[in-house]
């Protein structure tokens, strides 16, 4: 089973997301890396002859390690992911230094694909946490899946406000292990979380909240999104880690809530727009935005990119590149093929199609994803689609 021996690597002590890609390049594959040998060992750069022995005596304890971890994670319920795995988010594949696994207590979704990140300061004012709470409603209602820290504040005003809208959803990403509250008082939303997204982490279970995992922890918020808006941060924060890496290491906009002028927690977004952030105030600044999904993902789903010469639009024709490109080869499930012969030429919501099909939101917004990506249908505003002729 693959995955064992990712996890198997994802546990050994020095090795992390750059060493592991190193060491299965040297020895060939996943298997062969977990029984490397020394001389092998030595010449990957970044182990060398004076490390390659403890972490070769770190790898071949972490083999029951990794046993007793999965199974582990089985009498919890909660899943562990490689990125050999379907479920393992295409968006985070694309970054320098995605996770060798990921621990999910709940579910990945491919809708999940239209995830937004919002971010901000723990100790945020009345305002930042209203704002955090609106855009998160807003922008669930419209099909997007929430991403945030778990944290309080900001983070878990955003989360409450995605599952206050009956179809949404949202994903916590934690600097603890998956099966650790942080903080505690916030369990009883994790549990709701669980039941309408995930919760994530890359830390194996048991793992403490500490302070140096939450920077790192960042980079997959980032990662998974398709951009990031900042409500309210200070100056130095780690709200502005993560719009920093949104930007400069993952090429995803940031979006950034101004505010009051007087109020220190203002500061962070403001700076931002004055770096060339999208000034946002309402959920149209998002959409209008976020430019094209990453060329991985039409990739992934055989579908031509928007940077193809074929789909270069005639002019006075404003359909969005990331909405327009048509698939290769198209091959559809019985629920997708479903769903195209409800729209004929009309435009459609997502409430009207759960009743006309008889089928469940979640599965809905799944389809309607992935239609979207392979370019049968197009959404228009909120939850409103039509089909794409």
């Amino acid at each position: 089973m693959p995955l064992i021996h990712h996890l198997q690597l994802s546990l050994t002590k020095g090795i992390g997301p750059v060493l592991y890609r190193r060491l299965i390049e040297a020895c060939g594959g996943v298997e062969e890396a977990c029984h490397c040998s020394m001389k092998i060992m030595a010449q990957i750069e970044g182990i060398g002859s004076k490390r390659s022995d403890s972490i070769l005596r770190a790898l071949r304890e972490s083999q029951l390690l990794a046993q007793e971890e999965f199974a582990r994670s089985q009498q919890l319920g909660i899943s562990i992911y490689c990125n050999e795995d379907e479920a393992y988010p295409i968006l985070l594949r694309s970054i320098p230094d995605p996770p060798i696994v990921l621990y999910v207590r709940g579910d990945l979704q491919p809708r999940d694909l239209n995830a937004i990140a919002i971010v901000g300061s723990r100790k945020c004012s009345y305002y930042g946490r209203e704002q955090a709470e609106r855009f998160g409603a807003l922008l669930a209602g419209g099909g997007f899946t929430i991403l945030s820290g778990g944290a309080r504040g900001t983070d878990s005003a955003a989360h409450r406000g995605a599952i206050s809208h009956p179809q949404g959803r949202t994903i916590a990403v934690l600097g603890s292990g998956a099966d650790v509250a942080y903080p505690p008082e916030n369990a009883a939303l994790f549990d709701q979380i669980a039941t309408r997204g995930a919760i994530v982490s890359e830390y194996p279970l048991g793992t403490p909240p500490l302070a140096e995992h939450f920077p790192r922890r960042n980079r997959i918020v980032s990662g998974m999104s398709r951009g990031v808006l900042v409500t309210e941060a200070a100056e130095r924060s780690g709200a502005l880690i993560t719009a920093r890496q949104a930007a400069d290491d993952h090429g995803r906009p940031v979006f950034a809530l101004p505010g009051r002028v007087d109020n220190l927690m203002s500061a962070g977004p403001h700076q931002l727009i004055r770096d060339g952030a999208t000034l946002t105030t309402c959920i149209d600044d998002i959409l209008q935005n976020l430019g094209p999904l990453p060329d991985e993902v039409y990739h992934a789903y055989e579908i031509k990119t928007p940077n193809d010469e074929s789909l270069s639009p005639e002019p006075g024709n404003d359909i969005e590149p990331a909405e327009s490109p048509k698939p290769k080869s198209v091959t559809l499930t019985d629920s997708q093929n479903n769903l195209l012969e409800h729209f004929d030429a009309e435009e459609l919501s997502v409430d009207q199609l759960i009743e006309r099909t008889g089928l469940p939101a979640s599965r809905i917004l799944s389809d309607l994803t992935l239609l979207s990506l392979k370019g049968l249908v197009k959404r228009l505003d909120g939850q409103t689609y039509k089909r794409v002729k």
